[in-house]
């Protein structure tokens, strides 16, 4: 159980929005290549089920990603993401334009991210998460690291953190 202070649970009562990182999160940051040119990934169900009850607890969610694929697609629109932002190399100036598009604010946002590629985005949200295996990097420049890894059931860990603060 990750243990919070006074300040981090104060920032989690305010959080509206869950902001996603896909490869490395979501995934195992795996790349799997089938035949006839199929690229698959591997998305954990505890993860799925945890973004349910997120939304179900009134949350908003978005998916944000470099990779631009039909299968990320096909997935946000099965977990019924409120937000998809694919084929975004460089997400704060994405994701800005979409809180401000919606009147939702930096700091009611979290986000969860693993790599260098997440940093700014990091550095600019109302709570920033890591996956238990990011880059050493980003350990360093986030408020909470998960004890799950990306693929895993590290965002199921997160959201039951969140709901365990926001009652």
């Amino acid at each position: 159980m990750i243990n919070l202070d006074d300040t981090k649970i104060e920032k989690i009562k305010k959080i509206k929005l869950l902001i996603m990182d896909i490869d490395g999160v979501l995934t195992d940051a795996g790349m799997y290549y089938f035949e006839n040119n199929i690229e698959g990934k591997k998305f954990n169900t505890k993860d799925g089920l945890g973004i349910e009850l997120w939304r179900n607890s009134g949350g908003k969610t978005m998916f944000v990603s470099g990779e631009k694929l039909n299968l990320l697609q096909k997935r946000a629109e099965k977990l019924k993401i409120d937000y998809v932002l694919l084929g975004i190399k460089d997400k704060y100036p994405a994701v800005k334009e979409l809180l401000d598009k919606e009147k939702l604010k930096i700091e009611e946002t979290v986000f969860i991210g693993d790599d260098i590629n997440d940093l700014g985005l990091l550095k600019q949200v109302g709570l920033s998460v890591c996956v238990a295996d990011a880059v050493d990097e980003v350990k360093e420049n986030v408020e909470i690291i998960l004890t799950k890894k990306g693929g895993e059931g590290a965002v199921r860990e997160l959201v039951e953190l969140l709901l365990r603060y926001r009652k």
